[in-house]
């Protein structure tokens, strides 16, 4: 693996420090929440969407002005999150980028610290998104929209995944995959229309 090489469009400048809320516009934040919940097929105990409704609640309380008023709710977060982590096996930071009508199909093993995740995607138990080097702890990946991520997938860098990727189950992704494409294998081959892409 030493041999290959990373490709990004990724333009760091625009990195997410996690002082705004994020989360999409157009809704308000319980109709927001009430999608989440619809996207569970309406499950209350989907560990999912517990991860999704903290996620929300993180970028929530920071559109609060009052940093008198944040600071509970900022305890309530981190406790939330904690108890998340333990409890269904899922980290999702509030600084990670997330779309609406996102899926956590499953749970357990699901540490997702992306730059961004978009509308519509899938993502099943096991699943890893994160940096590649110590020495780069921006270079995370941006998730298109309408993305299948399968089990157990590694996807890691400064990489963007266009929309309506597939990724294949316990693939491990370094390099940019193309909308439409199906990325396989460790590490993973990009395949468009059915023929293996080059790779850098």
């Amino acid at each position: 693996m030493s041999n290959l090489t990373v490709t990004s469009t990724q333009d760091n400048t625009d990195y997410f420090r996690g002082d705004t809320n994020q989360n999409p516009v157009g809704l308000r934040y319980w109709a927001l929440v009430g999608e989440d919940l619809r996207t569970h097929e309406g499950n209350l105990f989907a560990q999912g969407f517990w991860a999704i409704f903290n996620h929300r609640f993180g970028n929530w309380r920071m559109g609060l002005r009052s940093k008198l008023i944040r600071a509970p709710m900022t305890f309530v977060y981190l406790f939330w999150r904690k108890l998340v982590q333990i409890l269904a096996g899922i980290d999702v930071p509030y600084t990670t980028k997330l779309g609406r009508r996102v899926k956590f199909e499953h749970f357990g093993g699901m540490i997702l610290v992306a730059r961004e995740i978009g509308d519509d995607v899938i993502i099943r138990q096991n699943t890893t998104f994160g940096v590649r080097d110590v020495n780069d702890l921006k270079g995370r990946p941006i998730i298109g929209n309408r993305v299948d991520v399968g089990a157990g997938a590694v996807i890691i860098g400064g990489v963007s995944i266009g929309d309506g990727a597939r990724i294949g189950a316990n693939a491990v992704v370094i390099n940019d995959v193309p909308a439409g494409a199906l990325a396989v294998g460790v590490p993973a081959r990009v395949i468009v229309d059915g023929v293996t892409a080059d790779v850098p």
